[in-house]
C-alpha cells in the first residue's frame, strides 16, 4: 500500500506531501516516523494512493495510534492552499516537537472532574442583553465589541459554560499568556481540570503532554492559549473567542504568515462552530468585513463593576509636549503628572506610567561631530541601556559596551537622547525614592515579569508600574487611580497606512486601565499633537467616527480592506543589487498580465538585516488569487507576506 505523508523536517522545501509504502494500513491524520534523507522524522499520512511509477521507501513506526481529528486535516489542507509555504512550517503547527511513540505510551487518559454550577459575579442587564443577542444569532462569526470594562470575560465565562453543558470545546485565544494572567486564572477558577494552558514558555514535555492530553481525551475541554492554540488537535470544538482581537500579535510574522482571525473563521467553519472576536478597539478591517457581511456587532458600553450605580469617568489632562514650561521638575514627565502621581502615593492608590519604547536613551551620538551609533547589521539607532552599560539592537540583538571615545574624532563628549521606559524608571525613583517602583517590559528577567508579580500588582503592594504595552493588556488593578501616558503620538512616526489604528488601539487600551469601578481614575496624555484625530475620539469613545475617518482614507489611497496586499522582499550584499533585482522581478510580475497594482521598489523600513541590504514589493490587487499566482512563480531568494499587518 502506497500513502502521501506531510513531512515535518525544514530540510525539505517542498510544498507537497510525499509518497511511502507501508505495509500496513494507515488513517489519514496518523502520525508515523518516515525516511528523509538520513533522517527520521514524523510526518502525517494524508492519504492512500495508487502505486507510483517511481520507488518509494517504506514508511516506519507508527507514532500515534489515535489519528488526529478530521477537522485538524481539513485546516491544515487548507493552511497549506490559503497560505502558500513548506510543508514542514505548516506541520510544526500541528504537531509538538519531541513526539515519539515511546512518550505516548507514558501517557494515561485520567476523567474530569464533574462540570459545577459557574460561579461568577451576577450578570448585569447589558451582559444579559449580548448573550441573548449572541445566543439567538444565526450567524457563526460575531463581534463583541466592549468598551474597556465592560465585562466581555463574563460574557466568555457563560459562553464557555454553555459550551460545555453541550459536550463541546472551546478554544480560547490571548494575545500571549504571559499578558493576560487574569483571564487563564478566571478560567481555571471556573473549570478547573478542564481548562489546558498550550503556549511557547511551557517546557517541551509540558506542552507535548497537554497536546496529548487533548488529542485523546474523549470530553470537553478548555484550551488557553495564543494563536498556535488553533492548532490544537480538537475532535468536538463548539467555540472559538479571540480575546483582544485586533492585536497585532495574532499575525505570524514567519512561514506560513497566517493571520489568526481568518484561520479562527475556517476552523468554526468546518467545525460548525461559533467564532466570537472580543475587543473595545475593533480593526478596521474586520469591522467592515463584519458589516459588509450583514454579520453580527455586539456592543457593550457599560461599566461592569457597580452596574447602575453612578461611575465617574475618568478625568482626562493633555499635556502638550511642545510647551516646556509643563517640565519644569523633569524632561521627561510633566508637572500635572507628577502632582496626580504623588495625590495617588497619598491615597495608597497606584499609578502607571507608560512609554512604548524600551531602554534608557533611545539615541546615542558624538556631540561633537554628530556620530551616531548605528547597528552595524540593520543600520538602526542602538538603544542604550544605562543598567549594563551596552548599546542594544532591538531588531537583531547586536549589542556591544558603550564607546568611551567617538570612533570618529575621538571625542569623549558622548551623548544620550530620547528616553525609554529604564530612563523612565529611574527618573520616578530619583522623583519618588519612597514609592515601590517596577518597570515591566522585554527586557525583564523571568523574577520580574508581570506574570511572576502579578500579586503584587493587584494587592497595590507595587506604587508605581512602568511599562510598554505589556502594561496594558488584560490588567484590572482595583487600586489604580492615576495613568500617565509619556508620549501619546509615537506610533504616529511610522510610515504605514495602519499608524493611526494603532494609536487608537494603543490610547483606549492604556486610558481604559482606571476608572473600572474601583477607585476614581486621571489620565495625563503627553504629546505633541492634542488635536490629532486619534486622540480625541479615544479619549471620547468614539469608535464609529475614527472608523469613519479610517475607511474614507483608505478607499481613497487603495488599502485593506478594499483590497489584499501582498509583501516581496529580497536581501542582497548591496542596495544597488536589490534595487536591481526588484526591477527584474517587477518585469517577470508584468508579464504575468495579472490585475495587480505594483508599488515600488523600495528600501524596507529596516533597509539592513543581519547585514545585508532589504528591498521591497508591494501589491496590491482586488482578487486574493492573483497574489497566490505571483507566489506562485517567484524566483529564489525572495520572501513573501500576503495580508501582511503593516508594510513596514
Amino acid at each position: 500500500m502506497y500513502y502521501e505523508i506531510w513531512v515535518n523536517t525544514n530540510q525539505f522545501r517542498g510544498n507537497l506531501p510525499l509518497t511511502y509504502s507501508s505495509d500496513q494500513k494507515l488513517t489519514a491524520g496518523t502520525l508515523v516516523n518516515v525516511p528523509f534523507k538520513n533522517l527520521i522524522v514524523p510526518g502525517i499520512v494524508a492519504e492512500q494512493v495508487a502505486k507510483p511509477d517511481f520507488p518509494t521507501k517504506p514508511a516506519g513506526e507508527v507514532i500515534l495510534p489515535k489519528p488526529l481529528p478530521d477537522p485538524t486535516l481539513q485546516l491544515l489542507d487548507w493552511m497549506l492552499k490559503y497560505y502558500p509555504a513548506p510543508i514542514a512550517s505548516h506541520i510544526q503547527l500541528f504537531i509538538p516537537k519531541g513526539i515519539t511513540k515511546t512518550v505516548i505510551s507514558d501517557i494515561k487518559n485520567t476523567s474530569k472532574s464533574t462540570l459545577k454550577k459557574l460561579e461568577q459575579p451576577t450578570l448585569t442587564n447589558e451582559q444579559e442583553l449580548a448573550i441573548t443577542k449572541i445566543d439567538s444569532n444565526k450567524t457563526r462569526t460575531i463581534l463583541l465589541h466592549g468598551d474597556t470594562a465592560s465585562g466581555k470575560t463574563r460574557i466568555y465565562t457563560e459562553l464557555i459554560y454553555q459550551t460545555l453543558k453541550s459536550g463541546r470545546t472551546t478554544i480560547l485565544l490571548t494575545p500571549e499568556i504571559g499578558l493576560t494572567p487574569q483571564l487563564s486564572l478566571v478560567m481555571q477558577d471556573s473549570f478547573g481540570d478542564r481548562v489546558i494552558i498550550m503556549h511557547s514558555a511551557l517546557s517541551e514535555k509540558v506542552r507535548r503532554d497537554n497536546w496529548l492530553e487533548i488529542q485523546q481525551s474523549t470530553e470537553p475541554l478548555v484550551i488557553v492559549g495564543p494563536r498556535s492554540a488553533l492548532f490544537a488537535p480538537v475532535s468536538n470544538l463548539g467555540l472559538i473567542i479571540i480575546d483582544e482581537a485586533h492585536e497585532g500579535s495574532y499575525k505570524q510574522e514567519q512561514a506560513p504568515y497566517y493571520q489568526t482571525t481568518r484561520v479562527a473563521a475556517k476552523l468554526a467553519e468546518i467545525n460548525n462552530a461559533r467564532l466570537l472576536l472580543g475587543t473595545a478597539t475593533p480593526l478596521v478591517s474586520d469591522y467592515y468585513f463584519l458589516e459588509a457581511k450583514g454579520l453580527m456587532v455586539v456592543r457593550m458600553r457599560q461599566l461592569a463593576k457597580n452596574a447602575g450605580s453612578e461611575q465617574k469617568p475618568p478625568e482626562i489632562d493633555i499635556v502638550n509636549l511642545s510647551e516646556r514650561t509643563n517640565f519644569t521638575k523633569s524632561n521627561w514627565i510633566s508637572n500635572r503628572l507628577l502632582k496626580s502621581i504623588t495625590k495617588s502615593l497619598s491615597d495608597h492608590e497606584q499609578s502607571l506610567v507608560f512609554l512604548n519604547r524600551r531602554g534608557t536613551a533611545l539615541i546615542i551620538l558624538c556631540k561633537d561631530c554628530g556620530w551616531r551609533a548605528l547597528c552595524p547589521n540593520c543600520d538602526t539607532s542602538l538603544t542604550y541601556h544605562a543598567d549594563n552599560h551596552t548599546m542594544n539592537c532591538h531588531s537583531c540583538s547586536f549589542n556591544s559596551k558603550v564607546p568611551t571615545n567617538c570612533p570618529v574624532c575621538a571625542s569623549s563628549d558622548i551623548i544620550f537622547k530620547g528616553a525609554g521606559t529604564k530612563a523612565i524608571e529611574q527618573e520616578i525613583r530619583k522623583l519618588f525614592p519612597l514609592a515601590t517602583v517596577m518597570r515591566f517590559d522585554r527586557d525583564n528577567k523571568k523574577s520580574e515579569s508581570l506574570a511572576e508579580n502579578y500579586d503584587d500588582l493587584v494587592s497595590g503592594k507595587i506604587n508605581i508600574l512602568v511599562g510598554t504595552q505589556i502594561i496594558t493588556k488584560g490588567l484590572d488593578l482595583p487600586k489604580l487611580s492615576t495613568v500617565g501616558i509619556v508620549m501619546a503620538d509615537n506610533n504616529l512616526y511610522f510610515p504605514d497606512y495602519t499608524a493611526e489604528e494603532l494609536t487608537y488601539q494603543m490610547l483606549t487600551q492604556v486610558i481604559g486601565r482606571v476608572a473600572r469601578g474601583h477607585v476614581d481614575g486621571r489620565v495625563i496624555i503627553q504629546t505633541y499633537n492634542p488635536e490629532g484625530i486619534a486622540l480625541i475620539t479615544a479619549i471620547n469613545k468614539q469608535f464609529e467616527a475614527f472608523y469613519a475617518q479610517q475607511i474614507s482614507e483608505r478607499k481613497q489611497f487603495n488599502f485593506p480592506p478594499f483590497v489584499f496586499l501582498l509583501k516581496l522582499s529580497t536581501k542582497r550584499a548591496t542596495s544597488a543589487s536589490a534595487q536591481k533585482a526588484c526591477e527584474k522581478l517587477i518585469e517577470e510580475i508584468n508579464k504575468l498580465n495579472l490585475p495587480v497594482s505594483v508599488n515600488g521598489p523600495a528600501p524596507s523600513f529596516h533597509k539592513r538585516v543581519q547585514g545585508k541590504y532589504v528591498w521591497q514589493i508591494i501589491i496590491k490587487s482586488g482578487r486574493r488569487g492573483n497574489l497566490l499566482k505571483i507566489i506562485g512563480n517567484l524566483p529564489a531568494n525572495w520572501a513573501y507576506d500576503i495580508d501582511p499587518s503593516s508594510l513596514l
